[in-house]
């Protein structure tokens, strides 16, 4: 397994070099990306409710007697 590398630019005389990672960064960046999955998730399960809640008052509506056409009409 190759170690991870990071580049650092020196801007005002355009040298390039390429460093190792520390334990620390790979550490951050690993937290880093378990968190952006948790937040991925969550959100995931936000559009999820929302969908269910909707399809949900459809279904109600429905059951009151609206047809497709108010019920379309209701959501826009």
């Amino acid at each position: 397994m190759t170690h991870p590398t990071k580049v650092i630019v020196d801007c005002s005389t355009g040298q390039q070099s390429v460093v190792p990672l520390t334990a620390e960064e790979i550490a951050a960046n690993e937290a880093a990306a378990v968190q952006a999955e948790a937040d991925r998730l969550v959100a995931e399960a936000a559009e999820q409710a929302k969908a269910d809640a909707k399809a949900s008052a459809q279904a109600k509506l429905a059951a009151l007697g609206l047809t497709a056409e108010e019920i379309a009409a209701l959501s826009k």
